[in-house]
């Protein structure tokens, strides 16, 4: 199997505000890159299909692997099961994150993404 080495140089996001940050700026004016040209989009809903449902026992089978690419390109997210991760563990997950989202930005700031960093 070949490996694939992305350069660091390529490999990384811009830095922005978070919204606390942006928040205590007053600004006057939205910043540009998050203001969306007003376009009309047209959404076609299709109430046959359901909402993607990817079973990790299963991802060493082609049907599955394809099930999962398909939830990805027409998607964008889908539902996890038979992971093996402990309901207790998720809740926790869940509970560290609303902790994390409460905490002050100087606080947050501790664990902000460091430049050329992708993480």
């Amino acid at each position: 199997m070949d490996t694939k080495v992305v350069s660091r140089a390529f490999a990384g996001s811009l830095p922005v505000d978070s919204v606390q940050a942006l928040a205590s700026k007053n600004l006057k004016n939205i910043p540009s890159r998050y203001i969306r040209p007003e376009v009309e989009i047209v959404v076609s809903i299709d109430e046959s299909q359901q909402f993607p449902v990817i079973d990790v026992s299963k991802l060493d089978h082609d049907d599955e692997q394809k099930k999962l690419h398909r939830a990805c390109k027409d998607w964008g997210f889908f539902q996890l099961i038979n992971h093996g991760i402990a309901d207790e563990l998720i809740e926790k997950m869940k509970i560290d994150t609303q902790e994390f989202f409460k905490l002050p930005l100087e606080e947050k700031m501790a664990y902000a993404q460091l430049p050329n960093e992708i993480e």
